[in-house]
This record gives structure tokens, sequence and C-alpha cells, in this order.
């Protein structure tokens, strides 16, 4: 079930629970984006490193750059950088952040209070994903990702049925919280609506990946798939920064002048005005 909530200024929150194992999830993460890291467009890794956080305890602090132009509508190209990260150090640009927040604990996503102290003041929506049944995008079908059809060679594990979540074990939830602001009048609530739809599907697709990778991380330690994650990304980094030279400046520009077209078409004479100087 999902609220949508619009007003200028308003975060719209949704809470995402997938049922998956923590090694199994992070090296999904890496072989998933460097897999979708073509054309010079991915996730290139700035920083991943250990830290300890007062209240959470031992975590990763990890620190990315987005390349999907793309892969948006082209309505939301006109007025999103080639580059997610740089909308933050752009004073002419909307604010525009997504923010997710992961925890994880050993039971089937039935813990509601899990992000209560994060979002308690805000609408929030909990959306249960299932890797079995959950459609996605045909553009992104594989059978032989399909938890329904795979059958793990090392576990035994697979062709989930309806229902598996209940009589699976050992099971762990990856609890998601996810945060989108977008301040455009007359944009706001779209933008918001597509990027949760967006996140979702990568969440669901990711997630049926480590499922169907189990054979290629069951036997990992978690010293072990930090390594893979550390190689991958490099790799990653390569393939998408070779297609990133431009500076800062030179996007920054090109930015400015892309959002101030498109707000000069959108923009009723009688109430606003543009500069683009």
């Amino acid at each position: 079930m999902f609220k949508n909530v619009e007003g200028t200024s308003i975060r719209v929150k949704s809470e995402n629970r997938k049922c998956m194992g923590k090694i199994g999830q992070l090296y999904m993460i890496s072989k998933h984006s460097h897999e979708q890291s073509d054309r010079g467009e991915g996730v290139e890794v700035v920083q991943n490193e250990p830290y300890e956080d007062p209240n959470h305890g031992n975590g990763q602090l990890t620190e990315k750059r987005v390349y999907l132009n793309s892969k948006l509508p082209s309505w939301a190209r006109a007025v999103v950088p080639k580059i997610f990260y740089v909308t933050e150090k752009c004073s002419f640009l909307p604010k525009f952040s997504i923010h997710i927040e992961t925890k994880y604990e050993d039971n089937k996503g039935s813990n509601d209070s899990i992000f209560d102290n994060e979002a308690k003041d805000l609408e929030r929506e909990v959306c249960f994903i299932d890797i079995a049944s959950d459609e996605i995008p045909e553009r992104y079908y594989k059978e032989s990702e399909d938890p329904k059809y795979f059958k793990s060679q090392k576990t035994g594990r697979g062709q989930l049925k309806e229902g598996w979540r209940e009589t699976h074990q050992p099971i762990m939830c990856s609890y998601k919280l996810v945060t989108v602001k977008f301040e455009v009048w007359g944009l706001q609530t779209r933008v918001e609506q597509f990027v949760h739809k967006v996140v979702r599907d990568i969440l669901l697709i990711g997630h049926r990946q480590a499922f169907a990778w189990v054979d290629e991380w069951y036997d990992m330690t978690m010293d072990d798939v930090r390594e893979y994650e550390k190689n991958m990304h490099e790799k990653t980094n390569i393939k998408v920064c070779n297609q990133h030279s431009s500076t800062v400046d030179e996007i920054e520009s090109h930015a400015k002048a892309r959002v101030c077209q498109f707000l000069k078409h959108i923009c009723n004479p009688f109430f606003c005005t543009v500069n683009c100087h």
C-alpha cells in the first residue's frame, strides 16, 4: 500500500522490507553495480569504510556518485543534471535528495517500530518486497534469476513457492527507509513518486539476484565479501569514471543551462521570471 504525500518541503518516506542474508546482499550490490555500469553510467564509489555509530554500533560508511541520466524519463532529464551527486553542490539547482537507511534484523519483517526514531514525525508507507512473487519490469527478467525456478546446488534452496517467508529458515530482513525530497513547484509529487518506484524496482531486482547468486557467495566470510566489494568497486569506478572526465565547473554549467531552459518552458510569465545569467 502506498500513500502519496505532496506539498512544498515535505519529505516522502517509504519503508521497504526484504528477507535476505547480509553477506548475500553485500555481494549482490557490488556485482549488480558492476553489471549495470555500462556506457559510463552506474555508481562510482567515492568512500567505503567501516565506522562505529554511537547508537547502532559497527557499520559501513559509504559515499557514492550516481550516473543514471539516460535511465530517466525525458521530463526528469530536463531538471536533473548528469550526476545526481552534484546537485548537493549547486546552489542554482532545485534541492533534490535521496536518502536510504538500512537496518538488519533476524526476523521476517515483523518489526513495525524499527525506524520510529527516524520517521516519527513524518507520514510513511510500508512496502513488503517478495522476491518470488512480485513482478519486475519485463526488460530485466531472466529465468536464471527467477527464485521460482532457481535451485541452489550448494544449499538446496530454491524454487520458492508462495508463502515461502513463513516456512524458510534461517531468515533475515533488510529494512530500508527511503526518503526523497525534490522541491520544485508542480513537479515535486511526480518526481518523488517516480524515484520511489525506481528504488523499489532496484531493490526487488537486486535481491532476486542475490538469491540466484547464492552459490557464488555462500562460502564467503564477511572479510571475503568486503575484499570482493573493494575489488569490484575499483573495477566499476574505472568503467564509470572514464566516461566522465568533465570538470565540476563544466558539469555545473551544463546542468544550469538545462534547468533554466526547462524552467522557462514551464514558467507562466505572469507569475514568475527566470534569470539564467
